[in-house]
């Protein structure tokens, strides 16, 4: 899941789990293929930088996105 990747490493998104959370992740640029940067990590929030565009998202959603 992208909520165990380390800071600062390039991970490709493989999968995303949940029906509703993966409709609303793809209108955000999450889709499989895609590279994606874990920048920070506090207070149960994930902040990534996905296609150019830094995106904060919940530890809970970072979860089902598999990398």
């Amino acid at each position: 899941p992208l909520s165990f990747a380390d800071l600062n490493s390039v991970n490709t998104i493989k999968k995303i789990g949940g029906s509703k959370e993966q409709q609303e992740l793809r209108k955000l640029g999450f889709v499989p293929g895609t590279e994606i940067v874990v920048v920070s990590k506090t207070n149960g929030n994930v902040i990534v930088n996905v296609k150019e565009v830094r995106i904060a998202i919940s530890e809970e959603l970072a979860r089902k996105i598999m990398v």
